[in-house]
């Protein structure tokens, strides 16, 4: 019989953290995500995304053991915006169990009908820079400390329930040339000078600090017609800047100017994570951040990408060049041979158009589920 429990303690959700670890042990595919980042985002008190959400997360228990986990987020902002009812369930793990789904998304299901909700939607986190999608390709490559990693069974147990598809995301591969493209060189020059466009000078972290503002404004701007996209807040600012700040390498992150000094683009990339945090089992303290700064500074082959953002007017206009050319100054005749992207939707065009210039691969795919109470 399977028991599920609401988490109520800082010493239950502890163990709802760290179940994935222990469910997915000795899987070289799987990362661990940060955490403490997690333990924190279900503390009302730091977590700013609770003014305007309300959540609960539950484990599901056999015979004392825990044998699986969810979490629900009503994101009142995104159902405002978006015309929805809708719950969000997020930090999905399970055995291969049916009895174990059914429980678990039965208590998802009860709180969104308690809550009104008409239906039922995820993985989706507290906003649009939490981890987001069910794996359905690519479970035979290692994740990101940023995304989810689950079985193939995870999908087969959704759609028996009842849940469908509603969207997808994709994640690229692209392999990184010897020499940078020259018709990328051309392009990016030639969209400098016309624009009179400017590199902001980065040589360590605290010189990115005065453009973050800017570049938060400038992402709300640029993803706000996105899937189940809502504007970050200030608190939300800092919240992630404290989140990711500790974690970005300067060298890979640059900030285009126009001639009045306005940020119009920007793109964040670092050596990848994903080593280290299969090192330390995600958690930074006490000793777990030597691991990052290992990967930041020494020999790594595969770089991160983690956003990239350009003013929605300037969209098309060739701006995003400029940005992957000075990334790619910094990553060609160095250790790192690939770059792996986040999800980017599957429609949208616009961004995975910007990496023509090289060989990529569509390695992995997570989908979006959905489900009418």
């Amino acid at each position: 019989m399977v028991e599920i429990r609401e988490v109520t303690s800082k010493q239950d959700l502890k163990k709802f953290v760290d179940y994935p670890n222990r469910l997915y042990k000795g899987n070289p595919y799987y990362v661990p995500s940060t955490f403490e980042d997690d333990v924190a985002d279900w503390d009302r008190e730091k977590n700013p995304a609770f003014e305007y959400c309300e959540g609960k997360c539950f484990l599901a228990y056999r015979d004392g053991r825990i044998v699986g986990r969810i979490g629900a987020i009503l994101s009142n902002v995104a159902n405002r915006k978006w015309g929805h009812k809708r719950m969000r369930f997020t930090q999905v793990d399970f055995i291969d169990d049916a009895e174990v789904v059914d429980a678990l998304f039965g208590a998802v299901e009860a709180y969104a009908r308690e809550k009104d909700c008409l239906e039922v939607h995820g993985p989706l986190g507290f906003s649009d820079l939490d981890r987001e999608g069910m794996l359905v390709e690519g479970y035979d490559r290692r994740s990101l400390f940023y995304t989810y990693y689950n079985h193939p069974y995870y999908n087969e147990h959704m759609e028996r329930i009842g849940y469908t598809k509603d969207t997808d995301w994709v994640e690229m591969l692209i392999h990184v040339p010897e020499h940078p493209p020259e018709k990328l060189i051309r392009i990016a020059e030639l969209v400098q000078k016309r624009g009179k466009y400017t590199i902001a000078k980065l040589n360590s972290r605290r010189d990115i600090k005065p453009y973050i503002r800017a570049a938060f404004d400038l992402l709300n701007d640029a993803y706000q017609h996105l899937y189940g996209v809502v504007p970050l807040t200030q608190r939300q600012v800092v919240h992630y800047t404290n989140k990711f700040l500790p974690l970005l390498d300067p060298r890979f992150i640059k900030f285009i100017l126009n001639e009045e000094g306005e940020l119009v683009a920007f793109g964040v990339a670092a050596p990848s994570l994903s080593g280290a945090f299969q090192k330390n089992g995600g958690r930074l303290f006490p000793f777990g951040f030597l691991q990052v700064l290992r990967a930041l500074k020494g020999r790594n082959e595969a770089l991160e990408l983690f956003l990239v953002a350009v003013r929605p007017d300037l969209q098309g206009s060739g701006v995003n060049s400029i940005l992957i050319n000075e990334i790619l100054k910094n990553v060609v005749g160095t250790s790192i041979r690939f770059a792996e992207t986040g999800p980017e939707l599957e429609t949208n065009e616009k961004v995975q158009a910007q990496w023509r210039f090289f060989e990529t691969e569509q390695h992995k795919r997570r989908r979006c589920y959905i489900k009418a109470l």
